[in-house]
């Protein structure tokens, strides 16, 4: 099953979730990762969610960035079709999933990551590519609400909608 294009699964051996991802710190290293452009197959399962949410294939492109990344947890397991900017969408100045990976590296937690563990970063994606593409909706909102915005009291005493 795919959500906007993005892989529902884990790919390669569930058998090694080492996760490498830090230098031995909380601080992400470079990690693995490799930007490619998207399948034909991926590329059809954007443009159908596009049309769910209502948004051309460029508006959704727009949202997701035109490129993917297959990240790389270990030389064994990785995530594909993860979208552009999903991958480098950051909070606070850090970028989110990248981050959160080098909490989880194999040296910091001596395990390697639960298989749920695993699967969390795959619903983690797909949470932030909901709210990226939900950045269209948002914006005529916004626009909608501000053309018809109540003009409260000022010190003359008028009011109305502006």
């Amino acid at each position: 099953m795919q959500t906007n294009g993005l892989s529902d699964t884990v790919h390669g051996s569930a058998r090694d979730l080492s996760c490498s991802f830090s230098d031995g710190v909380t601080m992400p290293a470079k990690g693995k990762y490799e930007k490619r452009d998207y399948t034909a197959e991926e590329a059809a399962a954007i443009r159908d969610g596009a049309t769910a949410l209502e948004l051309s294939e460029a508006q959704a492109l727009d949202c997701l960035g035109s490129h993917t990344y297959d990240i790389y947890l270990n030389g064994d397991v990785f995530w594909r079709n993860v979208p552009e900017k999903v991958w480098t969408y950051t909070l606070g100045g850090y970028q989110v999933v990248k981050k959160w990976l080098s909490y989880r590296e194999h040296k910091l937690l001596g395990r390697p990551l639960s298989r749920e563990e695993a699967l969390y970063v795959t619903d983690m994606i797909r949470r932030i590519a909901a709210l990226l593409l939900l950045g269209p909706a948002l914006d005529r909102n916004y626009e909608a609400v501000k053309a018809n915005n109540w003009a409260w009291a000022t010190k003359t005493g008028s009011r109305g909608l502006k």
